[in-house]
């Protein structure tokens, strides 16, 4: 009994910081979403509308084409992260010249702010000063002007993310490949297995867990990808890169609708949850049950 209080006494500081920043204000984002709220307005007070701003939601043409950019920026930016993290994680337990300086700048841009990292992409992305214009012009005669071209502007928001965040699968699949153990991998060689079927039956299978969890980390910070996107595009052109956080922000402060904001926070939220239910199911409990 008295290991059991200890517990909960040493437990406690992160109860309360849990609560006061983490259960309190999504109790209270919740609550704020079935209102309609403009602090700005007239009539600041809140108004209980029961679920009118999560109908609204379901047939507002820019939240659903927001959503729909969003899932696609996720796919491309996710997967190819994860393909590329997996290439240099497996470079990298290599040796080769210049590998700890590899290493050192390959890690820079995850200790760069996400607005930084926007500030940098708008420089190099812009078409009179720009390096990245400079050079598809000079090579490739291609005039790149994500200010005009949707295309291009989603393009290179994907490419922003993915060179800001592919470092961070490189670590974690580093750490669970040195991890792995030799005998599966001894024993297949000497079975005469390929390395195409060493890696779908041995190595992917073992490093299921740790790429799962870095799926959901990713995952969960590309649905929510403000900072870099309003610093290059500004949600442009158009729509093109109007992304789920980047339409929130713009319902919630320059329209100042906090309820309807508030709202679709919530319906974001729901939204990953369920995708990451999902793959957790589809990847982990069928091998969790067969063990």
């Amino acid at each position: 009994m008295h290991s059991q209080k200890l517990g909960w006494l040493l437990l406690s500081p992160t109860i309360v910081i849990l609560g006061l920043f983490g259960i309190f204000p999504f109790i209270y984002v919740l609550w704020v979403s079935f209102h309609s709220w403009n602090p700005f307005a007239a009539n600041p007070g809140m108004i209980f509308n029961w679920a009118e701003n999560y109908r609204r939601l379901v047939f507002d043409p820019q939240f659903l084409a927001s959503l729909g950019i969003t899932l696609a920026f996720v796919l491309f930016a996710v997967v190819s992260e994860l393909v590329l993290g997996y290439i240099l994680a497996q470079a990298l337990l290599k040796d080769f010249p210049g590998k700890a300086v590899f290493r050192t700048i390959h890690t820079l841009p995850l200790i760069m702010a996400p607005i930084i990292v926007g500030s940098v992409w708008k420089l190099m992305t812009t078409p009179s000063i720009g390096i990245i214009p400079y050079l598809l012009r000079s090579w490739f005669g291609y005039d790149l002007n994500i200010g005009q071209s949707a295309v291009a502007a989603f393009t290179v928001t994907v490419i922003m993310d993915i060179w800001h965040w592919t470092p961070l699968v490189t670590l974690s699949l580093i750490a669970a490949l040195v991890s792995l153990p030799s005998d599966p991998f001894e024993q297949a060689q000497i079975d005469g297995a390929g390395k195409s079927q060493i890696f779908w039956h041995i190595t992917l299978p073992l490093i299921r867990p740790a790429l799962l969890a870095t799926v959901f980390i990713r995952l969960m910070d590309a649905l929510r990808t403000v900072d870099e996107v309003l610093m290059l595009t500004g949600g442009g052109p158009g729509s093109s890169t109007r992304y789920i956080g980047v339409h929130i922000f713009r319902e919630v402060f320059p329209k100042t609708n906090y309820g309807y904001g508030s709202a679709i926070s919530v319906t974001v939220l729901y939204l990953t949850i369920v995708v990451c239910w999902l793959l957790y199911v589809g990847l982990i409990a069928p091998r969790v049950k067969r063990g």
